[in-house]
């Protein structure tokens, strides 16, 4: 049996979690509410304050299903109460993040502005001119917020300048070797 997918989620207090029809999984807490359809095959039960999900089968398919639906439950789970913070650092001469009411304005080296703003359970801020944090409850609307913010400009290998996650490590290329030794 999966290690994952066996492993029960205690509920903490102040979250609740309801089962609908075509296996809707419904967590809402403190931080907002969060719902999401699992697959068909897996069977979820709430009951004495856990949540545990089994699988009808060995099959391949329904192996890798449950420790994917137990985890998508509890970071549901986690949003709801804890909530989930992804950190981008800007790194480039005249690169910035300003948050102006909701709204992130990047200026990134185009002739313009770019205004960045946020979906619906996602909060923007830019504490500093080079740092930009995400935080909401769903996991996977943060991260790929983080994903489209730094799309925006990526970091170029010879300067490093751009958007990168915090702690990323950018492999750095050399230049031109001849621009060095002539005169």
């Amino acid at each position: 049996m999966s290690r994952i997918g066996r492993a029960p989620i205690t509920i903490p207090s102040g979250v609740t979690i309801t089962l609908g029809d075509n296996n809707k999984v419904t967590v809402k807490g403190k931080k907002g509410e969060l719902s999401r359809v699992c697959h068909k095959d897996i069977k979820i039960t709430v009951k004495d304050g856990t949540v545990t999900v089994e699988r009808p089968s060995e099959d391949k398919v329904h192996k890798s299903l449950h420790g994917l639906t137990r985890t998508l439950i509890n970071n549901m789970v986690v949003g709801v109460t804890e909530g989930f913070t992804k950190t981008l650092e800007i790194n480039g001469v005249g690169y910035r993040a300003v948050k102006q009411g909701k709204n992130l304005h990047l200026s990134l080296g185009f002739s313009h502005p770019v205004i960045v703003e946020p979906p619906q359970g996602i909060e923007l801020d830019a504490p500093a001119a080079n740092k930009i944090i995400i935080t909401g409850a769903d996991k996977e609307a943060v991260g790929g917020m983080a994903a489209k913010i730094r799309s925006l400009r990526k970091p170029e290998p010879y300067k490093g300048k751009g958007i990168k996650y915090e702690g990323e490590h950018i492999r750095r290329k050399v230049g031109k070797a001849g621009a060095k030794g002539k005169k």
